[in-house]
């Protein structure tokens, strides 16, 4: 029985087989979508920007190409949610930040034009934290987006407001983009699949800093299977990240599910340099003995990496000088003490901060393969803490540790990110508090269909089990955070006739 509650809460895999049966309509399911955005988007607040009339226009289109048996597209009818950060032709795009507050790009860019053209239909952006500094999504243009599991905490970023969505029923498909963790924290926080692939996978036309690796696009998705099925319609070379190169996108709909008995698996805690909360630890260690009977091995793993957490600040505040330099220049002042903070950090930097920064990413490569290179996989926590009140901008202290910078608390994740193996932050149950618990499950070097067969396997062995099955959230219970999400929205954000150009913008 197909009723709005079912069809938001299925899969995008399935959702796209209805679709093509002609089981479903794709205005039939926009519309069960935006019931659930109106009604539950106010206590989470993970969506900002709409476009409802447009994309109701669109889905019609939708509908009527499968009522004439024309050719579909991967995503055909399926509602879709673009990060913020992302740009949108005829939708405003604010990155957060009060100087774009008017910003409606005139055109796509290459991640979207991309999902579009496989038959996605825009409805909303999706929250962030200003300019994606951080991993907590607030910002003063559209306020702060709370997790589905209790919106009194935080769901994660940068790619937060999409993680929400997903988790909360709102769309089948959103977007996500990845520099310190801003796939698989958000995920992991929220309960759904994050994937980072491998530099050049998918391209990143929005770098300005095309060569650097840190800096990737990446899919979001309620399952494996969902994530798999947005990479596969976005992968592909563009000579807008230089990065990118020529596969075979299509390879990506169906990887080869991994025989969970033949892998050799390595497990850390925090790969010998990372602050992890002790109770995240414990929970950690009680996910790897519930698991380790479906490896072939399953071992305990050291690290000696070199000097990751000074290497990242360097590589770090270079994308963000490039990025924000003309923002700076307008209006340092309108920026958020986050992001400002990030830019005066580079601006301080010098030539030789640079070259060593390079030459240690490449030498923390090398100390990984070498840590790692009898096993088929590494296995460690996504997070050091449970979420915490979106009040609190980062996680300050961990384990009574003071935190050097506000995101040091992301190593975990930007660890990896150095290494540029791909990585997949994977649903495990919940932690000792009830909230989701990830599991960030990094593959070989450029093995990203293999990982991803892994992760196929391991969600599969996982839902059979209670301590491992990824969480759901029950919406229906929960009641409007203390303080209001958008409380610390300094005044309304543009919309209307200006920014939406007559294409039903508006915000939620």
């Amino acid at each position: 029985m197909n009723t709005p509650d079912h069809l938001t809460a299925a899969s995008a895999v399935e959702l796209r087989r209805l679709i093509g049966a002609r089981e479903i309509s794709p205005v039939e399911l926009l519309d069960a979508c935006i019931a659930r955005i109106e009604t539950y988007n106010p206590i989470i607040n993970a969506i900002t920007a709409t476009c409802f009339e447009r994309a109701r226009t669109e889905a019609k289109r939708a509908e009527q190409a499968v009522l004439r048996g024309e050719p579909l597209g991967l995503l055909h009818g399926l509602p879709l949610g673009v990060k913020d950060l992302e740009a949108t032709e005829g939708l405003l795009t604010t990155y957060g930040s009060p100087l774009y507050r008017h910003h409606v790009p005139t055109q796509d860019n290459v991640l979207v034009s991309r999902l579009r053209a496989a038959g996605a239909i825009v409805v909303g952006k999706t929250n962030i934290p200003e300019m994606g500094a951080g991993a907590n999504s607030r910002n003063a243009v559209w306020g702060a987006t709370g997790n589905p599991f209790n919106p009194n905490l935080n769901a994660g970023g940068s790619s937060g407001g999409s993680a929400a969505a997903l988790a909360a029923n709102f769309l089948p498909v959103c977007t996500g983009s990845d520099t310190g963790g801003s796939l698989r924290i958000p995920a992991a926080k929220c309960g759904v699949v994050g994937f980072r692939p491998s530099p050049g996978v998918v391209p990143n036309s929005r770098k300005l800093l095309g060569w650097t690796p840190i800096s990737v696009v990446g899919p979001m998705g309620r399952t494996v299977a969902d994530t798999c099925l947005q990479l596969a319609a976005s992968a592909g070379v563009s000579v807008t990240d230089p990065l990118s190169y020529a596969l075979n996108a299509d390879a990506f709909l169906s990887p080869a599910r991994a025989e969970l008995s033949s892998l050799r698996v390595g497990w850390t805690e925090d790969f010998g340099c990372c602050a992890v909360d002790a109770g995240i630890r414990r929970v950690f260690r009680g996910k790897i003995a519930a698991m380790r009977h479906l490896f072939r091995q399953c071992d305990e793993v050291s690290f000696e990496l070199g000097d990751v957490h000074r290497c990242f600040d360097v590589l770090r505040a270079e994308s963000f000088v490039a990025g924000m330099h003309d923002a700076y220049q307008r209006d340092p002042a309108s920026l958020g003490a986050n992001t400002k903070a990030n830019y005066e950090m580079g601006a301080r930097m010098s030539l030789a901060d640079s070259a060593w920064a390079q030459a240690e990413q490449n030498r923390i490569l090398q100390r990984f393969q070498r840590a790692c290179e009898d096993y088929d996989l590494i296995l460690s926590p996504t997070t050091p803490v449970s979420p915490f009140p979106w009040t609190s901008l980062y996680a300050d202290r961990i384990n009574g540790e003071k935190q050097e910078t506000y995101y040091r608390w992301l190593a975990l994740t930007y660890v990896v990110t150095l290494t540029t193996h791909p990585a997949i932050a994977l649903p495990c149950g919940t932690d000792e508090v009830g909230m989701p618990f990830g599991l960030q499950v990094t593959g070989r070097f450029r093995g990203d269909l293999e990982t991803l067969g892994a992760a196929l396997a391991m969600e599969g062995a996982f839902s059979a089990s209670p301590a491992l099955r990824r969480p759901v959230p029950d919406l229906a219970s929960l009641t409007p955070p203390e303080p209001a999400l958008r409380s610390i929205v300094t005044a309304p954000p543009a919309v209307g006739a200006e920014a939406g150009r007559g294409s039903g913008v508006s915000a939620v």
